[in-house]
């Protein structure tokens, strides 16, 4: 893995005036272009050819520059690394430079600056890593079934990867579960190698909401932790196509059972709720510094089902910037009980990079 002091001594290069935050060109870029450049920053698009007319029709979010690649995974190659340091590139992690770079690769063989803390991505990827770590932050997690002859009610079926839901699939018995999971590996939506990293949970029923937090080690919120302060940005709920399902009514077409996530709608929450979400969160940093220090830094996403007989059960985290945060380019509902201006989680993060420069900090929140 690279170190964080190899990722020093390349961020000690770098002319810390013309610092630039760079992107691929996929999933919440727009909000972090659009974010940097109300921060003052210059800002660079690691973008495919085809998408670069999209870019063109919202010139507020469009980059600065543009490095062309052919493939999202070609930004790994030397070329390319060496064209990002010679640009004073910071990097912004999100779910399309997880998905199609992949999590090794950005450990292993991404050697440019990178907000946030990239162990955080290891412990996103891995799902029984992932589970540690809700658990060891005290949050209700969903049962999970080792093997496939202990399903014998509803469970919820997963793949490893930020696949947004694509493939996913419920089962209420072993042979269900078999007949499924064939099928989607001869469509291809799932591979073999998907197959053998399946995570099975319990269905929880309730109601989905996805709470976007920001961690700040610059600001301090006393009650909260020993250092820094955790901030609600926004919540969301994930529109996927099984939420159509009603209009197939009476009988519903099998392609309705799909959880590939095709938006976000802006979701508000019962105000009593509040101190548990931000409990949630802050317990979620605290346990992060002492599984894998310094521990999560910047954004990331607590996803949950909330049953009023049980509460919040939390079946997932990402670890950095999620999608749904794009329903709120100039804040949301919350962020404005924080800030006095417009405040995106994109924002957010250029604001985080600003401060630590200023504060010639800026070293303890790039890895």
């Amino acid at each position: 893995m690279i170190s964080k002091e190899e990722i020093g001594a390349v961020l000690g290069k770098y002319d810390k005036e013309k610092i630039a935050i760079g992107t691929l060109c996929s999933h919440s870029s727009l909000q972090i272009i659009h974010g940097a450049k109300q921060e003052g920053f210059r800002t660079v698009g690691i973008c495919t050819k085809d998408r670069i007319h999209m870019y063109n029709s919202f010139p507020e979010a469009k980059p600065d520059e543009f490095i062309l690649v052919d493939k999202f995974s070609e930004m790994l190659s030397e070329k390319n690394q060496e064209l990002m340091r010679r640009k004073n590139v910071v990097l912004v992690p999100h779910g399309s430079l997880v998905q199609y770079v992949g999590p090794s690769n950005i450990r292993n063989n991404l050697l440019v600056p990178m907000f946030g803390n990239r162990a955080t991505l290891e412990w996103e990827g891995d799902r029984s890593l992932q589970r540690k770590w809700l658990v060891n932050s005290g949050l209700k997690t969903p049962r999970e079934y080792k093997e496939i002859r202990g399903i014998n009610k509803r469970v919820f079926v997963k793949f490893s990867g930020a696949r947004g839901g694509s493939g996913f699939f419920t089962a209420s018995s072993e042979d269900e579960f078999k007949e499924k999971l064939n099928t989607r590996i001869k469509s291809g939506l799932v591979s073999r190698e998907d197959a053998q990293d399946v995570t099975i949970q319990e269905f929880v029923p309730g109601v989905r909401y996805y709470f976007q937090y920001f961690y700040s080690i610059f600001e301090d919120q006393p009650g909260q932790l020993e250092r820094g302060r955790i901030e609600l940005l926004g919540i969301d709920k994930r529109i996927e196509t099984i939420d159509e399902a009603y209009r197939g009514l009476p009988d519903v077409p099998e392609e309705f059972f799909d959880y590939t996530i095709t938006g976000n709608q802006p979701v508000v929450i019962r105000e009593s709720l509040l101190p548990e979400v931000m409990k949630m969160g802050t317990e979620t940093v605290k346990s992060s510094t002492k599984l894998f220090p310094p521990g999560m830094q910047g954004a990331f996403c607590l996803e949950t089902v909330y049953h009023p007989g049980s509460g919040f059960t939390t079946f997932e985290i990402s670890a950095r910037i999620v999608a749904g945060s794009n329903l709120y380019p100039q804040g949301s509902p919350y962020s404005a009980y924080i800030f006095r201006e417009p405040m995106s989680t994109g924002r957010r993060i250029s604001r985080e990079m600003r401060v630590g420069l200023e504060r010639k900090r800026i070293s303890e929140i790039i890895y």
